[in-house]
């Protein structure tokens, strides 16, 4: 729904913008009002913080594969006894196996899904 919407948003802003990119004159046509110099347009925000952002975000996902029991009790919605339960039922393909193994319900799952990896040996 999320990225509909956003997918929407871009175009409808695109559209709106089409006009007045194709009256705009060419850099290259000569022109015979004084224009003060032109200055260079602001750079565009680098990558790189966006890809150590990633980078970190993936460091800090918990692995159910090799978690302990008490780093997976520290996640919200899993105490002790779904810990146990999670260690007890690895080794796991995917994340999602929690729920299809009915080890976590649904709502639990959806809290922590994002903080959570199952990495494969």
């Amino acid at each position: 729904m999320r990225s509909s919407l956003l997918r929407t948003f871009t175009i409808l802003i695109g559209l709106a913008a089409a006009p007045a990119l194709a009256q705009a004159p060419s850099p290259a046509a000569p022109s015979t009002a004084t224009k003060p110099p032109a200055t260079a347009p602001a750079a565009p925000p680098s990558a790189a913080p966006k890809a150590d952002a990633k980078a970190d975000a993936k460091a800090d996902l918990i692995d159910i594969n090799s978690a302990s029991a008490e780093e997976l009790s520290r996640l919200k919605g899993i105490g002790e006894a779904r810990s146990a339960a999670i260690v007890k039922g690895r080794p796991y393909r995917g994340k999602d196996e929690l729920v299809r193994k009915k080890i976590l319900p649904e709502s639990v799952y959806a809290g922590i899904k994002d903080q959570i990896i199952a990495k494969q040996k």
